[in-house]
Parts: C-alpha cells; sequence; structure tokens
C-alpha cells in the first residue's frame, strides 16, 4: 500500500522537474456533478473553472503555474493512455490511497516522478481534499 514516504523520496527530483513539463490528475468524483459544466472527452474532463468545486481552485492553481495540464479523470485507467500521449516528466495525483497506490505502481514502470495528495474524504462521489496541501505540492519548485 502507499506510503507518503514514496512522496519524501521522489520530492527533490519531482521538484527539478519545470512546471510546464508536470500534468495533474484529480479524480472526477470531486465534481460537484449536479452544477458541473466541464467538457467531457475521452476518459477525463476539462475544466470549465465553474466555481462549483475545488477541482476549480486546483485548476487555477495550476494555469497559474503554467503546468502541462489538468485531467479529472473517470478512473486509474485512463491515467496510461495521457501519459503516453503528454508524455510529462513529472505528475501530481489527487485520489483515494487505493487509486494513488496503483498509479504509483504504474508511474514506477513509466520512469516519471510522481507526488500524491490523498483524498480527505474518499468514496465514490462528493470526494475531498485538502487544498492547502495540494497547493503545497503543486508548487515545489
Amino acid at each position: 500500500m502507499f506510503t507518503f514516504k514514496q512522496n519524501s523520496f521522489q520530492v527533490k527530483k519531482f521538484a527539478s522537474v519545470p512546471f510546464n513539463q508536470r500534468i495533474v490528475f484529480a479524480p472526477h468524483c470531486m465534481r460537484n456533478t449536479a452544477v458541473c459544466v466541464a467538457v467531457e472527452k475521452d476518459s477525463y474532463y476539462i475544466c470549465k473553472e465553474c466555481d462549483s468545486c475545488k477541482i476549480n481552485d486546483i485548476s487555477k492553481l495550476v494555469n497559474s503555474l503554467n503546468y502541462k495540464a489538468l485531467y479529472v479523470v473517470k478512473g486509474g485507467s485512463a491515467i496510461g493512455k495521457i501519459i503516453k500521449e503528454q508524455k510529462p516528466k513529472a505528475i501530481v495525483g489527487i485520489a483515494c490511497f487505493f487509486e494513488g497506490d496503483q498509479a504509483f505502481k504504474m508511474l514506477k514502470e513509466e520512469n516519471i516522478v510522481a507526488q500524491f495528495v490523498a483524498l480527505t474524504k474518499d468514496g465514490c462521489a462528493a470526494t475531498d481534499t485538502d487544498l492547502t496541501e495540494v497547493a503545497k505540492v503543486l508548487k515545489y519548485s
């Protein structure tokens, strides 16, 4: 199972990757589906910053830091396809512990450095994360 030791082992290497070579994965279960206007594309959503959930805040920060992209993924299986297409040097993953663990295993094979931010409330809908922690990880440089 994932441990935060994996974050600490990779933090220096992660911080050395320019923001424009990093992508962020957030889970679709964080969306406020009652009002979300995100555009669905293949296996992910594109946030339209409608101010209805925390993904909006994450999207704004990702854009302000000039990250390569934010993907609001429908499931962990989408990550592999996106990585092959985008070829990032580093990834920030926001997820439940199970999905985070699965992603770290996959990324190890891809030789991509990653940082993980756990959901503070998991499940399959109305999940949550700590925006202060997300911002801290996103800003590593």
